[in-house]
């Protein structure tokens, strides 16, 4: 057999390719950005030329890029330019006190402090921050205080003032302002606001969104990232625009998939785009649907997101819906069966993001509508202490339900919608393997898959999640070279070293991309 001159040479390797036709090998060849041959090390003298790049494994274990198929990406920048007020950092509102105290002696008098992460769960006074709270520390000021959630945050009073939140002002539709039972005053905490105030507060300047996107990159690639799925609600084609150029100039290397949320379906038709615009670097992804009860009823109510769906169904768009609880879950499942009542698709792969809460009524219905679950095994690890103490015994046992996933046929992906947790995908796979929570309890053991199925989760699925099989999610020739090298094989250490396996090398587009 004659064969080409590879650029890059992977041998000596323990290849992991998630490609059911050769499982497994031990030497993979590169042309350019894409793989030509993937067997066994005998093949290396046939391939290498005067010019070839040659890497030794020395045994280690090389998989696909890991492809993160939620989170949100400018969020994650955001984040990382702000106080950090996650668990791992303060244990009560003291301590959140003390970090908004510091940046505000940083800053001059009104500017903005941005701070992110907190989790009443695990703050010593069990309860949210509020208004009084942050203006004992920063009184000039206009703070924010995300919530590790991103769905409700905390404002100061000057903050709330800015952006024309008062005890005269109604809730926005799906949003929640808390107020002070007596006065009617708002005690700074709100739920799902962030689109009602995000415009009313400074952006990132340009400067600082591209320090942020060179954290994100760096963190990503650090962690054997090669593709991200951004899935947040509120983009746009400014938002795509964004990303894009910061693909382009390589300030942000993995491969991008973009969702927008459903009301820039008139943009997009505007604006001649169709489904899966773009290239195997920046493609528009689904179009988002958030599903809320933040009030108590479901919003948006149930005929309007039929509505919604149906005409991005009509167009050929790929549907991803938030759905969380059972009531929104059944929601979302509503939604698919009406598009597909009236317009049967082939291939649709309508999307529920999250889907914590799916008793077997509904794992059978979203089978039916052969939708694909893109869920969060990391917060089983991050979170599953609170899900054991506040969520009831009755919904408990549908939790995360991820074996049952794979059981009912619904193709879960997996993604660590960061920054709510962090984004190493190991963590999430090793919390697939053990249903352990970082405190070390057990959240429905009997629901754990295999560490092999854990990875798919993290490279094929996440790729046909996003109608990207052909090109990335396993080691096949054809397709693009994207690999992670890791210090151990997941499939063969003990489930409990799973998260202590480090990434060596991240590889993108046949070219070392980080490297320890």
């Amino acid at each position: 057999m004659t064969m080409s001159e590879a650029d890059l040479i992977l041998y000596n390797a323990n290849v992991l390719t998630i490609d059911p036709e050769i499982p497994k090998a031990k030497l993979v060849a590169v042309k350019g950005e894409r793989i030509i041959y993937v067997g066994d090390d005998d093949k290396l003298s046939d391939l290498e030329g005067p010019k070839t790049q040659k890497i030794d494994c020395r045994g280690r274990t090389l998989i696909p890029g890991f492809n993160d198929a939620h989170c949100h990406i400018l969020a994650f920048a955001s984040s990382l330019l702000s106080v950090d007020c996650s668990p791992s950092v303060v244990s009560s509102i003291t301590d959140i006190k003390a970090q908004i105290h510091k940046q505000a002696q940083k800053l001059t008098r009104g500017t903005w402090i941005r701070a992110t992460g907190y989790n009443e769960f695990y703050l010593t006074e069990k309860r949210h921050p509020n208004r009084d709270d942050l203006d004992e520390v920063a009184p000039h000021h206009p703070v924010k205080l995300m919530h590790r959630s991103s769905h409700a945050c905390v404002l100061n009073s000057i903050a709330l003032s800015l952006v024309g939140i008062s005890n005269e002002t109604q809730e926005p539709p799906g949003g929640m302002i808390v107020r002070d039972l007596e006065s009617g005053e708002p005690n700074g905490l709100l739920f799902e606001m962030n689109s009602y105030f995000d415009s009313m507060i400074p952006s990132l300047s340009q400067e600082e969104l591209e320090k942020g996107i060179r954290l994100v990159n760096k963190k990503c690639l650090s962690h054997g990232i090669t593709s991200l799925q951004d899935a947040t609600v509120h983009n746009r084609l400014v938002e795509l625009s964004t990303l894009r150029g910061f693909r382009e100039r390589g300030i942000l290397v993995p491969r991008l998939s973009v969702m927008l949320g459903i009301a820039s379906l008139g943009e997009l038709q505007d604006c001649g785009f169709s489904p899966h615009s773009g290239d195997d670097a920046v493609r528009l992804g689904a179009l988002k649907i958030v599903l809320s009860e933040a009030r108590g009823s479901l919003y948006p109510p149930q005929e309007e997101i039929e509505e919604k769906g149906l005409k991005a169904h009509l167009d050929g768009y790929q549907l991803a819906i938030h759905a969380v609880d059972e009531s929104t879950v059944e929601a979302a499942a509503g939604v698919l069966e009406h598009v597909l009542k009236r317009m049967q698709r082939r291939d649709h792969r309508h999307r529920i993001e999250h889907c914590s809460i799916c008793p077997p009524n509904l794992l059978k219905r979203l089978q039916n509508v052969r939708a694909v679950v893109v869920t969060q095994p990391s917060f089983i690890y991050y979170s599953g202490k609170r899900y054991l103490k506040t969520v009831p015994e009755d919904h408990q046992r549908w939790l995360y339900r991820i074996g049952s996933f794979f059981q009912n046929g619904l193709m879960p992906a997996a993604g660590s919608d960061s920054p709510v947790v962090h984004i190493n995908p190991l963590l999430g796979i090793y919390a697939a393997v053990t249903r352990r929570t970082e405190h070390g309890e057990e959240l429905l053991p009997h629901e754990r898959v295999s560490p092999l199925v854990a990875l798919k989760m993290y490279t094929q699925a996440a790729a046909f999640a996003s109608f990207d099989e052909v090109v990335k999610g396993s080691i096949t020739v054809g397709k693009k070279a994207d690999f992670a090298l890791l210090s151990a094989d997941p499939t063969q250490v003990s489930p409990e070293d799973i998260r202590g396996i480090g990434v060596e090398m991240t590889i993108v587009d046949g070219r070392i991309a980080w490297q320890t």
